[in-house]
């Protein structure tokens, strides 16, 4: 029973680390930028705080990802015409027609599917995932609602190793 516990555990994180690699090679984007940008995209115009409490990120984590989507012009920040102490976050049109061309998000797909289930499976796993994140000391740490693998503020270098293999995805049975 443990070893088929460890297995599917294994088997969550590989298809996390697959799918966060695959986004990277398939739009260029890390989970959190993809995550940013749709929902910028999704709003018109944010403010950094109004864009860190919807995606339950911390300011500073917006502030460094939005950086480098600035840096890649996926979007901008405007001064508000109302109110120019404000600074507004938009996409660019890059940055729109990317997030049109369907960038995937594993978690839209992961909580379509959940939400499809009756709710006493949803409040079993969610006691079950619970438990297991205390039994591995995980239940403190500070975790934003994405299915992504690595860095939030990934670097172009830690980009790079996403989409490298490793040996172990190559030689790892799930």
């Amino acid at each position: 029973m443990t070893e088929n516990i460890l297995i599917a555990l294994r088997r969550v994180i590989r298809a996390i680390d697959q799918h966060s690699r695959n986004l990277v090679q398939s739009h260029g984007l890390t989970g959190p930028q993809a995550l940013l940008l749709t929902e910028i995209v999704r709003n018109g115009s944010l403010t950094g705080s109004e864009l860190a409490k919807r995606v339950s990120l911390s300011q500073a984590t917006v502030t460094d990802v939005v950086k480098r989507l600035e840096a890649r012009k996926l979007l901008e920040r405007k001064r508000d015409s109302v109110d120019k102490r404000k600074v507004l976050l938009r996409a660019t049109e890059q940055g729109e027609i990317l997030v049109k061309q369907s960038v995937p998000l594993l978690q839209e797909k992961f909580q379509s599917r959940l939400s499809e289930l009756k709710d006493w499976e949803q409040n079993q796993l969610l006691s079950s995932l619970q438990r297991i994140a205390e039994m591995m000391n995980a239940e403190d740490l500070d975790a934003a609602p994405m299915l992504t693998s690595g860095a939030i503020t990934a670097s172009p270098e830690a980009i790079e190793e996403a989409v490298t293999p490793h040996n172990e995805d190559q030689t790892a049975k799930p």
